[in-house]
């Protein structure tokens, strides 16, 4: 049986739920002291007046583990899940608008920290449990309304410093600053989502700022490689993680990008995708946030081989993964995609005949649902080399 991707995730929301209901975190107090990873966290809900506050464990020392997805590699999906789940929200709810004030400024100091940070926080009334998840961005434990919140005195890294202070540096060209200096994408996107880079600043819900700094690193990436020359093989690289299974193929082509998704609830099947070629993507991706994550992997691939080709994505979403911990993970997967020994492919039939080998769903099934069949029926392999 095949569903729409609203259906499954329906189902995926219905999962996170009953997760909760064995393993939330049970944490229910009017105030907690501990160690933020450092985090912060600005919601969607109700925009342009949003839910803003630090994320703080009740356990003091090196939390950074709790936040910081790119360490998550090897981590199983319920450590994950309860890296999180020991995380409380506090919330305050603020314009998205000209962020000021001293709450605001103490939050950016947060994101700003190059180390866990001492605070506490006192709530209005006890903490409860969150019952929904986006998908978007990972979960967290308990949420309450702040009443007061203290932090400790921080070390901030430098290059992160600079573009908070530069008024005039684009917001855009702040973010790409950070990612060529090797600041993890992770720590850019706190800090955006804190309101700390632009000209005008305003708060940019986390969710949003995820997806916004994944698309700008990439189209500067893919604007890099467009003069790269072709890759000289048909390949594909494959890799599990998360109970996500990943398989990449390459082809010798001017830049072209396809990922395809395929989700499990158990006894359901729903598909989503979308397409770019070299103008780029002029709309939100059917796929969101996941689409801009492996695009930015894969364009780092590129990068460092100095090449560049037709690229076909495919991610098959298992029932096991029960629980969305965020597009992080698709990021991170196929970076890891990329770093398997590639299966060399005698033509394109042959790449996706083992890029499906260990896929439940069959190139068929595959081919119907994206673009890369109707460009192979204008053109044989052989053409691209």
């Amino acid at each position: 049986m095949t569903r729409t991707a609203r259906e499954i995730r329906e189902s995926i929301e219905s999962n996170w739920k009953e997760y909760l209901s064995r393993y939330a975190n049970l944490f229910s107090s009017n105030a907690v002291s501990g160690s933020s990873p450092p985090s912060v966290f600005v919601g969607s809900y109700n925009y342009p007046k949003v839910f803003i506050g630090p994320m703080v464990p009740p356990i003091h020392g090196d939390t950074s583990l709790l936040d910081i997805p790119e360490k998550w590699s090897g981590k199983t999906l319920e450590e994950i899940v309860n890296f999180r789940l020991n995380l409380i929200r506090g919330i305050k709810k603020m314009s998205v608008a000209d962020p000021q004030g001293r709450y605001i400024e103490d939050l950016q100091e947060v994101a700003m920290s190059s180390r866990p940070i001492e605070s506490d926080i006192e709530f209005h009334k006890n903490t409860i449990p969150v019952t929904s998840i986006d998908g978007e961005s990972a979960p967290f434990g308990p949420i309450g309304e702040i009443k007061n919140s203290k932090f400790s005195s921080s070390s901030s890294d430098r290059f992160i410093q600079k573009a908070y202070y530069d008024r005039d540096l684009k917001a855009e060209d702040a973010v790409l600053a950070l990612y060529n200096r090797g600041i993890e994408i992770s720590k850019i996107q706190k800090c955006f989502s804190i309101g700390m880079f632009g000209k005008k600043r305003k708060l940019v819900p986390t969710r949003w700022s995820i997806t916004a700094t994944d698309d700008i690193i990439s189209k500067s990436l893919v604007s890099e490689i467009l003069d790269f020359s072709l890759t000289d093989a048909c390949q594909v690289f494959c890799f599990e993680h998360l109970d996500n299974l990943y398989s990449v193929v390459i082809f010798p082509h001017r830049w072209m990008f396809e990922m395809q998704e395929a989700w499990h609830d158990g006894d359901a099947v729903g598909f989503g995708n979308d397409f770019e070629d070299a103008r780029g993507i002029d709309h939100p991706p059917a796929i969101a946030g996941a689409y801009f994550a492996a695009k930015l992997a894969i364009a780092e691939y590129f990068v460092k081989n100095q090449t560049q080709g037709a690229v076909l994505v495919l991610r098959e979403i298992r029932p096991e993964y029960a629980v969305p911990v965020g597009v992080w993970q698709v990021r991170e997967g196929v970076r890891a995609t990329m770093k398997q020994k590639p299966y060399v492919a005698s033509s394109f039939d042959d790449a996706i005949d083992f890029a499906c080998k260990n896929m439940s769903i069959s190139k068929t099934e595959w081919l119907s649902k994206g673009n890369m069949l109707k460009l192979i029926k204008q053109k044989t392999i052989a053409d691209f080399f």
